[in-house]
Parts: structure tokens; sequence; C-alpha cells
């Protein structure tokens, strides 16, 4: 258990504190405020939440010092398919529990759905695949 649970599993947790309340912030602004769509509230979350979760997590987190870009294609990609995979997920997972619900509220529903679940999906593509120790 604790090759799993160790001070980059907190640093993490912590970051994706930041970035929740970051992330969560503009998504909800752009669906409940600014009236766009499901995947466009969610893709702004996860766009401009991607940009401040790379640097706090390859510094912070992971402690990687290397100014090398290569680490951001492996990175791009690992988000991009947890977004899909879990929003993709959330949203009719929400409409078939929560069928009696207005479009609106079964869209909230979903966007935080997916947030939880892409917590962990993100965590480990993060830990082994975007900033994986070189050995």
């Amino acid at each position: 258990m604790t090759k799993w649970i160790d001070q980059t599993t907190w640093r993490f947790l912590l970051v994706g504190c930041i970035n929740t309340l970051f992330g969560t912030s503009i998504m909800f602004l752009a669906y409940n405020v600014l009236g766009l769509s499901y995947w466009l509230s969610s893709a702004s979350n996860y766009f401009f939440g991607s940009i401040l979760s790379y640097f706090l997590n390859k510094y912070f987190t992971f402690q990687k010092k290397d100014k090398s870009i290569g680490d951001i294609l492996p990175f791009a990609l690992n988000i991009t398919i947890c977004y899909f995979i879990t929003y993709g997920l959330a949203k009719p997972l929400v409409a078939n529990l929560f069928s009696s619900l207005s479009v609106s509220m079964k869209d909230n529903g979903a966007m935080l759905v997916g947030m939880c679940l892409f917590v962990g999906l993100n965590y480990l593509g993060q830990r082994y695949f975007g900033f994986q120790k070189k050995e």
C-alpha cells in the first residue's frame, strides 16, 4: 500500500484541490452563466485546468526539474483520453439514473460525476504515463 500512497500522492491531491476549484469555476460558469453546451463547458474546464495542472504537477507533484517539452505530449494525451472516457461515461450514466430531472440538472450532475471519475483515472495516467520516473 505504501507504494501507491506516498508523498507524490499527497502532492497530487493538493494540486488536484487547487485545480478543481479553478476548473470547476470555469466549467459551471461556462454552462450556467454563458450558456455553453455540456461538452464545451466541460472541455473548457480541462483545457484551462490542464495548463495549470501541467505546471503544478510537473514541478511540484512529480518534481521534474528538466526544462524539456517532451512530456507535454504524453500529458496532453492522458488528459484527452481521460476526459473522453470519464465524461463520455458520466453523461449517459446520469441521464439514465436521473431521467426525470431537467436537462440542465442532468448535465450539471454529469459534470460532477465526470470530475470524480477523471481524478482517479488521471492520477494513474499521470503517474505511470505522463510523468513516469526514468529508472
